[in-house]
């Protein structure tokens, strides 16, 4: 019997993880196998710009192997998302919540996370090496994350951070959340999951269009700006081939051919050289946020300090003797509204999910970031009368000169503020 306790604890579990799975980027795999043919398909959602797939021979271990990715780490090169390598060994990483526990002992650090996922490739030919591999390390190091690989034989291994599964079915679904705690309920709530398994009930195949067809079904595609899913990949573990398709569109492909590539030595191709323009894609490389423009980001960041100066400056001016008290109520607004713009400043310099999704932006983990969605309406409010007052004391020479200075200053950032908002399409709430 389960305890109280234990089901409001797994009532909680289940919550949480719905509630960042859904607000993650959203990644999603299957994998098929019919006979001695096994194939992998992979959906890499993200807002990165820069997809490249890359081939790579044996250095430190025994097999060569292709790997795509987009997240640029350093004298690394670029992070591995998903990959195959010459023994049809495949694999893919996936966005996903688990809550942290007491870690394993006498097991090895992860220092080089790029390097520790490419060597499994370099040195493991089936899934029972991989989970021999991945044992000796602390592999809940990827706290945040889940992982598939899948052998030619059909065999497949689920690592999350603190659990190693290996199973056999025929097919297999996988998105951004751990299977060994997520219910079936909640899994099934996630669109893409819901309907790759859905497509795989009507029957499977593993001919190149029933693959395509079914990465078709779970890609992402957001109203917003068109973004999603940024490169799919079907892989051939018996043929060595990997089909390539860009942003979501899956009318055109490119095919590579693992043993060919490697006799070329190693090699790095961008992938949107491959296709066709892309005009979605444009879309997404030319928008721009805290996270990708060093200039936005210094100014929210510059904008935070500023609140949280004039917020304390005005409440001292409110409370001082001397100070003439015509317009005070301003100050004393100026006061919460200056700490809230500064908590707000914090959200948007923190996670990218506030400028993709749409507006208003609700987080299911936090009600405080959900309710800053609705400020950007407060500014447009505020802006006029503070306007008005804003002449009135020029004027006048109500207040100190330091005073009024600030004044303006806010009502200028609030100003360049709205425009940035607009261009986020954050008063889009009818959309």
């Amino acid at each position: 019997m389960m305890t109280r306790a234990k089901k409001m604890q797994f009532v909680l579990l289940s919550i949480l993880t719905f509630a960042v799975l859904q607000d993650s980027i959203a990644c999603s795999g299957y994998k098929i196998t019919i006979g001695n043919r096994t194939f992998f398909g992979s959906n890499h959602d993200a807002w990165f710009t820069t997809p490249h797939i890359w081939f790579e021979n044996v250095t430190t271990g025994k097999y060569g192997a292709a790997f795509t990715g987009a997240r640029f780490d350093g004298e690394n090169g670029y992070a591995p998302q998903s990959g195959m390598n010459e023994t049809g060994l495949v694999f893919e990483r996936l966005v996903a919540y688990h809550p942290a526990q007491e870690n394993f002992t006498n097991r090895k650090t992860i220092s080089n996370p790029t390097k520790y996922l490419k060597d499994i490739l370099h040195t493991c030919k089936s899934v029972e090496e991989v989970k021999e591999y991945v044992s000796k390390y602390y592999h809940s190091y990827f706290i945040e994350d889940v992982f598939i690989y899948v052998d030619k034989s059909g065999k497949y291994l689920i690592v999350e951070p603190y659990t190693l599964t290996i199973g056999n079915d025929p097919t297999y679904v996988i998105a951004n959340f751990c299977p060994s705690i997520t219910p079936p309920q909640n899994a099934n709530k996630l669109d893409r999951y819901q309907k790759g398994a859905a497509f795989l009930k009507n029957g499977i195949d593993t001919t190149l269009e029933y693959c395509t067809a079914l990465l078709d079904t779970m890609h992402v595609c957001r109203k917003k700006i068109g973004d999603g899913t940024l490169l799919s990949s079907i892989w051939d573990l018996n043929n060595g081939t990997v089909n390539l398709f860009f942003y979501h569109d899956y009318k055109k492909t490119v095919q590579f051919n693992l043993n060919e590539e490697l006799k070329k030595g190693d090699h790095m191709i961008a992938v949107e050289t491959l296709f066709p323009h892309n005009p979605e894609f444009e879309k997404l490389r030319n928008f721009k946020t805290p996270k990708d423009s060093n200039l936005i980001g210094v100014f929210i960041v510059a904008c935070a300090g500023f609140f949280l100066l004039t917020s304390v400056f005005f409440l001292i001016q409110y409370f001082r003797p001397k100070e003439n008290k015509k317009y005070s109520y301003v100050q004393l607004v100026l006061f919460p509204m200056g700490l809230t713009l500064f908590y707000y400043m914090i959200v948007l310099s923190g996670s990218v999910n506030v400028f993709y999704f749409a507006a208003p932006y609700k987080d299911p983990t936090n009600i405080f970031v959900s309710l800053t969605s609705y400020l950007p309406f407060l500014i447009l409010l505020l802006l006029l009368p503070f306007a008005v007052i804003n002449y009135r004391l020029l004027k006048e020479n109500s207040w100190s000169f330091i005073a009024r200075g600030l004044f303006t200053l806010n009502n200028l950032t609030y100003i360049i503020l709205i425009g940035l908002f607009a261009y986020w399409r954050f008063y889009d709430i009818l959309n």
